[in-house]
């Protein structure tokens, strides 16, 4: 079999640049990691592919919360595409449901047309809709390259059988790319089938900062922030994937 492919999420400059250094296959570009994943800055993209040469796709969303989006949304998602494109974004990932769950396929027709000939990715927008078979056929149609899921559970971990069969299901028509808290000791059984080319895991650590002064009586949400802590790139997890993929 050949060799499954490592994608990482990263949220911050740190964490790209040490996943691109310690052997990430590919990056996975987003904002607002408490949020599950927003759209970067088109600096952050600009400078990172100034240090890195490894593919980053970027992530397209423009809030946090579900994925039915407004015109002027999906406008705002479309205008991120091109300028995120023209900034050298290798791909991107988006994805758009119907209030019932369904994919918006007219939707997600106007952003491939925006993207282009560059590669795409379903995200876990796939895990909130309400047929995930349904939604993997129309995401074939459609003509992404890949699925990010965590078969529609919480966790890899939860959702590994419904990872399984869509892998199945999927065959080489779509790549079923599992993610969402994927640990080394998932791959063996995924690779099981011989359908699993690539996989999405974070890798993630968090380090102290250099942050010398908290002042206690401040935050700026409704969940306190910690500016003691800030995450990177485990070598050793990434090397722990390695050795399995």
């Amino acid at each position: 079999m050949s060799k499954v492919l490592l994608e990482a999420p990263v949220f911050n400059l740190q964490g790209a640049l040490e996943a691109s250094q310690f052997g990430v296959d590919r990056l996975e570009l987003c904002a607002n990691f408490p949020e599950g994943g927003e759209t970067p800055s088109a600096g952050m993209l600009r400078f990172l592919k100034s240090e890195v040469d490894i593919p980053v796709f970027v992530m397209i969303r423009p809030r946090g919360g579900d994925f039915v989006y407004s015109q002027k949304e999906l406008i705002v998602m479309k205008q991120d595409i091109q300028l995120l494109g023209e900034l050298g974004a290798d791909g991107f990932v988006f994805g758009v449901l119907d209030e019932n769950g369904k994919v918006n396929e007219a939707a997600c027709q106007m952003l491939l047309r925006a993207v282009g000939n560059k590669p795409c990715t379903f995200h876990r927008a796939f895990d909130a809709s309400s047929d995930l078979e349904d939604s993997l056929e129309k995401i074939i149609r459609l003509g992404f390259q890949r699925i990010l899921t965590s078969g529609g559970k919480n966790s890899l971990a939860e959702g590994l059988p419904v990872i399984q069969d869509l892998l199945f299901k999927a065959n080489d028509r779509i790549i079923i790319m599992p993610g969402g808290g994927t640990k080394a000791e998932h791959v063996p059984i995924l690779k099981k089938g011989g359908y699993l080319k690539e996989v999405h895991a974070s890798c993630k650590i968090a380090r102290t900062s250099p942050n010398q002064f908290i002042n206690s009586g401040l935050s700026f949400s409704g969940t306190p922030l910690d500016f003691s802590m800030r995450f990177g790139v485990d070598q050793a997890l990434v090397n722990e994937f390695k050795a399995v993929l």
